[in-house]
């Protein structure tokens, strides 16, 4: 296969070596040819021209030449998709035993405000970057008592967590005041990940302080942090025997 590539670029080479020294030819016959002398030879009819004479073919040693030439430039190009190969193969291994050998994280959200808060913007962030963010000015973020905000790969260490809630307030009768009011919740947590194991974050808004508590203080979050060994696949397997 190899050979038959070469010829035929050898041929297309010598196809376009032939056309170009035909051209060079005739150039050279229509530069060197004398112009016609002034007087009244000179409005007589030009004479036709003469054909150029086909060009010499290449000879076998000129062939042999760059047909080396052509299978050493085949070679390097192999030689460089080996190299690029060798070079993808490298960097799928470092970034599988990243993965494998890295860390994991889940943080879960959960709702423990009573009714006269309705939860109606999220905005997480890991490490400055934000990963989860939602609005519903319906509120019915807050009908969720738990749900998921991240769950994925980490780099082992330690990582800081930035939490933005907002709340609209929500009564009836007396209380229905509570709806023309906005209460806003920040808070950041620092949590570590071991290399290979999975660290679990629970975010919990609640409610703190008692009856007496200003309404606009009793907004908050706690973290419930739990750190274990990942589920590998042939232990799931063999849990669902």
């Amino acid at each position: 296969m190899r050979r038959i590539v070469a010829l035929s670029v050898v041929t297309a080479c010598i196809w376009a070596a032939s056309i170009w020294v035909g051209g060079s030819v005739a150039a050279a016959q229509s530069g060197g040819a004398t112009p016609p002398e002034t007087g009244t030879e000179a409005s007589a009819p030009a004479e036709a021209a003469v054909p150029s004479a086909p060009s010499k073919p290449i000879d076998a040693g000129t062939y042999a030449v760059r047909l080396r030439d052509l299978e050493q430039r085949i070679n390097e190009l192999k030689e460089q998709i080996f190299r690029s190969k060798a070079r993808l193969s490298l960097l799928a291994e470092t970034v599988l035993e990243g993965v494998v050998g890295g860390g994991q994280a889940a943080i879960v959200h959960e709702n423990r405000m009573s009714q006269s808060y309705k939860l109606v913007r999220v905005v997480y962030a890991l490490d400055g970057a934000p990963i989860f963010t939602k609005a519903d000015e319906e509120g019915t973020l807050g009908d969720q008592k738990e749900f998921e905000v991240y769950n994925g790969s980490i780099v082992p260490g330690e990582h800081t967590l930035t939490v933005n809630l907002e709340y609209r307030g929500h009564g009836f009768g007396v209380f229905a005041y509570l709806k023309g009011y906005r209460f806003k919740v920040r808070s950041t947590y620092t949590f570590a990940v071991p290399e290979g194991r999975v660290s679990t974050v629970h975010v919990v808004a609640y409610e703190k302080g008692g009856p007496a508590t200003p309404l606009e203080e009793r907004p908050a979050v706690r973290y419930i942090e739990r750190v274990e060994r990942p589920v590998r696949p042939d232990e799931m397997a063999e849990g669902d025997r």
